[in-house]
Parts: C-alpha cells; sequence; structure tokens
C-alpha cells in the first residue's frame, strides 16, 4: 500500500495541540530578541521573513512577513533531494546509478565534487555531497540526471506555490536566466521541515532519507550557530538536543530552515534575509540576527 504524500494542507496542520511530555506549561513562547535583531534589519532596508512551527501542534509561535517570496539560495536544493529520494524510494533510481560529471556542469563556490579526481560518482552518494556541503557541481550533475522539470512538478505536488528551485546553479547569471537559483516563503519551508521531520513527504522512507542527508550539512554559521554543535559531527543527540538544516548564501541573501528537538519539545524554523550586501558590518549585523533567532528557538526547547 502506498502512502499517500502529504501535502500543505491548513486543516492538516492546525490539528489540537498536543503538549510535550517534558514541557512546562509555564513557559509562554517568547521571541523577543529575534523580533528586535531582525526588526532592526528590516529598519535599515532589509527584507526578513521568519516563521516557526511547533512540531506536536503544528501551530505556528513565531511568524514575520512569512509569507512573503524572497530569494532563498541553496535552500532550494532540498527540493532536489526530496525528488532524488522519492525515485529512490519508488525504485525508478537505483543508488547505484553512476552520474558522469560533464563541463556543462562546472560551477565554483560550494562542494568538494570539483576538488576530487573521481569523474563520476553514484546518485546517492552525489546527494550526499549536496546535503554535506551543498556541493554545486553534484547539484547541476542531478539535475541533468533528474530534471529541473521534474523538480518542479514534485515541488507542486506538495502544495508548494511560494518556494522552488528555478535554475541550475550559475557562476553568473544573465538576462536570460532566472534572477536567483531558488526562492521561497519561510512559512512553506518551515511547513517543509515539519512534514520531513514526522514522516509526511511523500512518505518515511522518503522524509527520513532526506532528513539524513540533510543531517550532514556542515554549514552551522547562521541560525544554527547558537546550538552548540560540531559543525562536522552532528547527526546525534547531543547535549539532549538533535538538529537538521540547510542553509543559502548568495550576495545579500541569508536563508536557513531546519528543525531543532529538545527536552522541552521541538520546532521547525526558516528565516531568510535579503539585504544590501554593501559591506562587511551590514553582513555581520545579519549574522548577529540569525544567531539571536537560533539562541531563541534553543531556549524553548531546551
Amino acid at each position: 500500500m502506498t502512502a499517500t504524500p502529504m501535502k500543505r494542507d491548513r486543516s492538516a496542520r492546525h490539528a489540537a495541540p498536543v503538549v510535550a511530555r517534558h514541557r512546562s506549561s509555564e513557559r509562554t513562547p517568547s521571541f523577543k530578541p529575534s523580533f528586535r535583531a531582525l526588526g532592526a534589519l528590516a529598519y535599515e532596508g532589509a527584507k526578513v521573513s521568519v516563521a516557526a512551527v511547533d512540531l506536536q501542534s503544528g501551530q505556528s509561535v513565531f511568524a514575520v512577513d512569512e509569507r512573503i517570496v524572497l530569494p532563498t539560495g541553496s535552500v532550494g536544493k532540498i527540493l532536489l533531494l526530496i525528488e532524488v529520494s522519492a525515485r529512490l524510494t519508488e525504485r525508478s533510481l537505483s543508488d547505484y546509478v553512476i552520474v558522469e560529471r560533464q563541463l556543462s556542469d562546472a560551477v565554483a563556490d560550494s562542494g568538494l565534487w570539483q576538488h576530487m579526481q573521481a569523474p563520476s560518482l553514484p546518485v546517492a552518494d552525489l546527494a550526499a555531497l549536496v546535503g554535506a556541503t551543498s556541493d554545486n557541481l553534484a547539484t547541476n550533475a542531478l539535475l541533468r540526471h533528474i530534471g529541473l522539470a521534474a523538480v518542479r512538478r514534485r515541488t507542486e505536488s506538495l502544495g508548494l506555490v511560494r518556494t522552488a528551485l528555478l535554475d541550475v546553479v550559475r557562476d553568473s547569471r544573465g538576462p536570460d536566466h532566472a534572477p536567483q537559483l531558488s526562492v521561497g516563503s519561510t512559512a512553506e519551508l518551515a511547513w517543509l521541515f515539519y512534514a520531513l521531520t514526522h514522516g509526511h513527504v511523500i512518505d518515511p522512507a522518503t522524509s527520513q532519507r532526506v532528513l539524513g542527508w540533510l543531517s550532514l550539512n556542515a554549514d552551522l554559521s547562521m541560525v544554527a550557530s547558537a546550538f552548540g554543535r560540531d559543525p562536522l559531527t552532528h547527526r546525534g543527540v547531543d547535549h539532549n538536543t538533535w538538529m537538521v538544516n540547510k542553509t543559502g548564501s548568495d550576495r545579500g541573501v541569508r536563508s536557513e530552515a531546519g528543525v531543532l528537538r529538545g527536552p522541552r519539545g521541538g520546532l521547525a524554523y526558516a528565516v531568510s534575509v535579503h539585504f544590501d550586501d554593501r559591506d562587511l558590518a551590514t553582513r555581520l549585523r545579519v549574522m548577529d540576527a540569525l544567531r539571536t533567532f537560533g539562541a531563541d528557538l534553543l531556549e524553548q526547547v531546551h
């Protein structure tokens, strides 16, 4: 019997709240430091969107302009990983199918494959590279093999209307290219991690495989910098917390989506900031605000 994919439906997400066993009834969610830090960025002219959702109830606990669409950089690669994982589950694709890199896939910046000698790798290894280092070369090779149109169809089938992977990764974008690699709303991205965590994206096997790839992510420089985890080894439970995240960076773009669990409960979250990256001081203020948001998330679950 095939499980029905969970679509982003309001009635499904707004079920009756279930209180976590170890959660104190006295604590009220407070994100005042995040509101001040992110609000200061907005006051300076940045576009800010943020959403946090309780993992038990699916209820929103913090949101600011969560439905606006902003650039999300490499966060959109999650949608590619979902399509790859779904095909592995359906057995229409094998983990061991070998994909060769081609000159047309070549791109700089993030990733390890461009620095490796191996001219080809299995599909599952490429997905792991995307999850671990947001590997641009592996992303382009998978997109060439899978097809961007298939990723878009899968995205739409999940009910995501404000979130999309728009293009392959490029060193530069011309007038004939999509202006961004990906875009999204934090409401949809937080929901996506909520659904992945509950095994509702396609089915439990597909969801868990995607979370497994993302659990390798070495970028804890933004929101997750507040979680106190080792960037190179954080797959398990540490000090009673567990996390998975995906980040996206571009000039003037900082975005992150993920999930954080602790003894007091769990939250799925997403935040995107689109700003004028005019100097280092401005960028550091953005990073500080993202860390503040992370500290507030940790305060709620730990």
